[in-house]
């Protein structure tokens, strides 16, 4: 049987910080790279262009619809009526290299029609250029042969590719997907404080629902992180692609659209939200120079910076790993569903 291309399709916004990389890394392992740029300025598009592998399309978009740019990058990958593979794989996440000499990549590339392939997906993060990782409590499905089958995503936190019902599984666990996350701490931070904005806004999501959910991995208690394995990196390494090169320019868009929530909506509507560990009008200055400020003070009462700070205290008791006694745990969720009962 012939051999099926092998394509990566990845949406990007501003991803200047990490595309280099990404795409030094990609291009060792597919055959054709569909970028969904939507109105990146950063650069991104200009890197992108750099490398031949690269198909760059337009998603003119200019809120955040994961549905209709999955269906951008799948529509273009089904130009090309050959068998294929599909991966689907944001800019900060990367093939373990030990995909060069795993049996399981050979797996990957022989499945049937119509499988999906679930991987797992460290999070990576570095501590003085030295890569280390912790493992969350699933895997994704983040690949598919290619059946044409119909993709209905939705706007947030949807599956990449189609997953069929009763479609066959495939989960390599050699094989995993780097996920670097956490190598920039900062912007880690200011993500996961546009990500509360957008589903507080959006859904029916309470503010603990959403703090909990964000910010389990900043609590992990320290047995829970281990180096990152030689061999997930060595393949690229000796290949010249330097895995720390990522950069830290210390400005994140996320800051900016959440700047633009404040102006829409008033600061006080979010301020049950865990985004005030930051002074926001410091980041306005630096974004507006130009521009008369507004004051973007902290609206919290101080029973609210309470409630807050027992969030903080507590969320270890949400980890992963968590080994708390039950007797605590049982305390601090009743305290939860009090305080949720009240809108928290």
């Amino acid at each position: 049987m012939r051999r099926p291309l092998i394509f990566c399709l990845t949406p990007v916004r501003n991803e200047a910080w990490i595309l280099e990389l990404f795409l030094k890394c990609v291009s060792v392992w597919a055959d054709c790279i569909i970028i969904a740029d939507q109105g990146s300025t950063d650069g991104s598009r200009e890197i992108a262009q750099k490398f031949p592998k690269v198909t760059l399309i337009d998603n003119p978009s200019h809120e955040l619809r994961e549905a209709e740019r999955q269906q951008l990058l799948l529509k273009e990958a089904r130009r090309t009526e050959d068998r294929k593979v599909l991966l689907a794989l944001d800019a900060d996440e990367f093939l373990t290299a030990n995909f060069l000499t795993s049996p399981e990549w050979e797996s990957i590339i022989s499945a049937p029609l119509g499988t999906v392939i679930r991987l797992e997906r460290p999070e990576i993060q570095t501590n003085a250029s030295e890569l280390s990782f912790f493992c969350g409590p699933w895997d994704f499905p983040v690949g598919f042969v290619d059946d044409g089958s119909e993709h209905k995503g939705q706007t947030i936190h949807s599956f990449r590719i189609p997953v069929p019902p009763g479609c066959p599984i495939l989960a390599p666990t050699e094989i995993k997907l780097m996920h670097y996350s956490l190598f920039d701490g900062d912007r880690f931070r200011s993500r996961i404080r546009w990500y509360q904005c957008f589903e507080y806004l959006t859904s029916n999501k309470k503010p603990i629902e959403l703090y909990r959910y964000y910010n389990w991995p900043l609590f992990l208690p320290p047995t829970a992180i281990k180096p990152v394995p030689k061999e997930w990196v060595n393949g690229y390494e000796e290949r010249g692609i330097n895995m720390s090169s990522a950069n830290r320019d210390g400005s994140y868009r996320w800051d900016r659209e959440v700047l633009r929530y404040f102006e829409q909506y008033g600061t006080a509507k979010f301020r049950r939200l865990a985004v005030w560990d930051v002074n926001w009008r410091q980041i306005s200055s630096a974004f507006y120079p130009e521009e008369a400020l507004q004051s973007f003070a902290d609206p919290r009462t101080p029973a609210e910076k309470l409630v807050h700070r027992w969030l903080k205290r507590t969320q270890p008791y949400w980890s992963p790993d968590s080994r708390a006694g039950r007797g605590r745990k049982f305390v601090h969720r009743c305290i939860q569903r009090a305080l949720r009962a009240v809108g928290w």
